[in-house]
């Protein structure tokens, strides 16, 4: 694999995840800060890489970056039936990518039943705490439950970090408002119970990206604990799409979590 092959694999999911992240419009201040200086680096980083890097032959894909789901402000019941629409108007053969939004928050050992025999690529996951707008994480699965799991104890152990570093932060701060410092001892709280959650592979997954034949996506779509199926035919290369999923408490417009 050529370096610039191993850039794209790097970078480019990163900066989707980041967008995806940012892009529920985190409540909390220390995940919209971090997140935005995250988000800065990198979309400049890939602005740069993008102008300087040679083209590759063959390959209409580089540069296109797509967005599949829904964003601030949208109608669920309009995206709902858009993505019926769609579906029932796919043709059938070819095998597309699609995103898979569920009714509830699903543990992992619910997910074979749930997604049937189609091919999983990742899922999306969060803790859903009362009114807290905590982070939707992308975790590569293959295989359900064990990739699912795998990813799950990988994320406590990051949430414990994170919970360490605010307390730090809260006992070197003596100089700091009242306010700020419980800003930050709130989000270690928030890690340590994210952390818990995951360590026990919690009811938290609540949508997944899946390429099957049509025939089979509409199957699926029948299924009790999904949502809506939206089909993505255009989605070539997973490394140039963004992928946000409405989440289950969302029911008439997305909006962040608590407002």
């Amino acid at each position: 694999m050529s370096l610039l092959s191993r850039l794209d694999d790097a970078v480019l999911p990163a900066l989707g995840n980041a967008m995806a992240r940012l892009g529920r419009g985190a409540r909390r201040m220390r995940m919209f800060t971090v997140g935005a200086g995250v988000l800065a680096a990198l979309v400049t980083f890939v602005a740069v890489y993008a102008a300087t890097r040679a083209p590759v032959a063959g390959d209409p894909t580089i540069g296109d970056v797509l967005r599949v789901g829904v964003s601030d402000g949208d109608s669920i019941p309009a995206y709902v039936a858009s993505t019926k629409q769609r579906l029932a108007a796919l043709p059938d053969g070819t095998e597309v990518y699609a995103l898979v939004s569920f009714t509830a928050y699903l543990a992992p050992d619910r997910l074979p039943a749930a997604l049937g025999s189609v091919s999983l690529s990742s899922v999306f996951a969060r803790v859903p705490l009362p009114g807290v707008q905590t982070e939707l994480i992308r975790l590569g699965a293959y295989n359900v439950p064990d990739d699912v799991i795998a990813g799950m104890d990988a994320t406590a152990a990051r949430k414990d970090d994170e919970a360490a570093d605010y307390r730090k932060t809260v006992q070197k701060a003596t100089d700091v408002p009242a306010d700020i410092r419980q800003v930050y001892a709130s989000d270690a709280d928030v890690s340590t119970a994210e952390a818990t959650a995951y360590r026990q592979h919690c009811s938290c997954v609540c949508a997944a990206v899946v390429h099957a034949a049509p025939a089979a996506l509409r199957a699926l779509a029948q299924r009790p604990e999904v949502r809506a199926v939206d089909p993505a035919s255009e989605v070539k290369r997973l490394d140039r799409t963004v992928f946000l999923p409405p989440l289950p408490e969302q029911a008439d417009r997305v909006r962040p979590v608590g407002n």
